[in-house]
């Protein structure tokens, strides 16, 4: 392979996917149809002298075609056994839920209660410290990186070899694990278009303020006429050292340990070209109130870069 030739690697879109045992079928699988098979025989060699051979087809294809269908059936891309199982977990789950970190007390026994009582939220991050650490429930932290993103398909065949060779190697040399989260956010250009329209008085020459004020008025037409969003990436680093002895000293330590590795972080994504900074408290807390409420108030950012947009309908 010379040079110039473009670095592929071909990854399967389904990394998780469970290996194939028999004739393309997987464990489990194999599990439910030898389930579903063994009880449709045992009901043919205890009914079948008892029954006529109608009523035993009537009572064994449906069995046979449920237990072929949660075999082999997807649904939103979960089999249909997994799928079954989580609807009756949600079915089963408490559909309201309230800040109650110490519990919803039980009501008195004159009063009555239509319905089931509210239980408590359990978030599993229980405080956000000045330094922007995240202290968690379970006892370890977590401290969250927001790294900027850059253009990899609009570099050169040996550019991208490089970023992917850098990448790697600060993926080997990672000794705790760590979450990447890149989602999309909605944004509001209303800053970006007052600061422009704000400094175009002040350019020097009046052809720079006219073309300053067109660009001011096509940010705003933008922002009205389609529903913006941005990309963000957050790189989430824990530590999740034992809770032993004295508990706030072990979370300062895990604390000091979680942004060191963030530093490193930062300093291994600079070569790759990206900007990386630890979120402080204020960041923190508005990045984790914005995953929590998706489609809440918009981002205004003034540098904020729109990646895609919706026209409104």
């Amino acid at each position: 392979m010379t040079d110039s030739e473009p670095l592929i690697a071909r990854i399967p879109a389904d990394v998780d996917r469970p290996d194939k045992v028999v004739s393309g079928l997987t464990a489990r699988q194999l599990l439910i149809l030898t389930l579903t098979g063994g009880v449709a025989a045992t009901i043919y060699w205890t009914a079948g002298k008892l029954l006529p051979i109608v009523v035993l087809a009537a009572m064994l294809l449906p069995l046979v075609a449920v237990g072929i269908a949660v075999a082999l059936g997807r649904r939103d891309g979960l089999t249909l056994d997994r799928y079954g199982l989580a609807a009756l977990l949600h079915w089963r789950s408490a559909k309201e839920l309230v800040a109650a970190p110490e519990g919803v007390p039980v009501p008195p026994r004159w009063c009555r209660v239509r319905g089931r009582l509210p239980e408590p939220l359990k978030l599993p991050i229980r405080a956000v410290r000045t330094d922007g650490v995240l202290e968690l429930t379970d006892g370890g932290v977590a401290v969250l990186v927001e790294a900027s993103t850059l253009s990899f398909h609009l570099r050169t065949a040996d550019e991208q070899a490089a970023l992917v060779g850098a990448f790697g190697r600060w993926l080997n040399s990672l000794d705790a694990p760590l979450q990447i989260l890149v989602r999309a956010r909605r944004i509001d250009l209303s800053s970006q278009i007052d600061a422009v329209e704000r400094h175009a008085a002040t350019l020097p020459h009046p052809a720079l303020e006219e073309a300053a004020r067109e660009h001011a008025a096509f940010l705003a037409q933008l922002n009205a006429s389609r529903d913006l969003l941005t990309r963000q990436v957050l790189i989430v680093i824990r530590d999740n050292t034992p809770t032993t002895g004295r508990r706030r000293a072990v979370r300062d330590a895990g604390a000091a340990v979680a942004l060191r590795r963030a530093a490193e972080a930062g300093r291994s994504l600079a070569a790759l070209g990206l900007t990386a900074h630890v979120l402080d408290a204020e960041g923190a807390h508005q990045a984790l109130a914005e995953c929590l409420d998706p489609g809440g108030d918009l981002v205004s950012e003034t540098f904020a870069e729109p990646i895609t947009g919706r026209e409104e309908r």
